[in-house]
């Protein structure tokens, strides 16, 4: 297994593993300029961290201020790291793993900011569109995506970046 570091806030420096098997840790610069742009909701917010991978963007928001995350990701080799990576920051109180993929979770909450970054070989705009019924009014919804960003019914494109080969891509409702 390999690690990343969280790049700020409480847990700054800190490693975590990731699990390999075909998730793709979001780049530094990607995630540095994800995080400077929604910098200021994340106090206090609830966050989603879809497609979760090793939950570093999930981790990350916690390390910044928010007060809860939930992940979902449907690879159980990667559930197992983020699970190992919340108890070893002891971050399993605000936060909850769920297995399954993003069209077949379902909330009873509403969330402060959504975090999507799926796995651009298999990347299915309709799938991504399907959380958009877990944002709420005013949500902020950022999307890694590998080509132009889907137009998403019920969500305002702010702005898109590249990075390499990643698009980063911010919506609110």
């Amino acid at each position: 297994m390999n690690t990343i570091k969280i790049t700020s806030g409480k847990y700054r420096g800190r490693s975590i593993q990731t699990p390999g098997d075909g998730t793709h840790p979001m780049g530094a610069r990607e995630k540095l300029a994800l995080f400077n742009t929604i910098a200021s909701y994340l106090p206090g917010a609830t966050v989603l961290d879809a497609y979760a991978g090793s939950g570093a963007l999930g981790i990350e928001a916690l390390s910044r201020g928010a007060s809860r995350v939930d992940f979902v990701e449907k690879n159980q080799k990667a559930i197992r790291t983020i699970q190992d990576n919340l108890a070893s920051l002891e971050l399993l109180d605000i936060s909850k793993v769920f297995k399954g993929d993003v069209k077949s979770y379902a909330s009873p909450v509403k969330y402060n900011i959504i975090l999507a970054d799926p796995p651009y070989d298999d990347f299915r705009p309709e799938d991504v569109k399907l959380l958009v019924r877990l944002l709420e009014d005013g949500g902020v919804f950022v999307l890694s995506h590998p080509d132009e960003a889907p137009e998403i019914e019920g969500l305002e494109l702010a702005k898109t970046s590249k990075y390499a080969a990643a698009h980063l891509s911010l919506y609110y409702k």
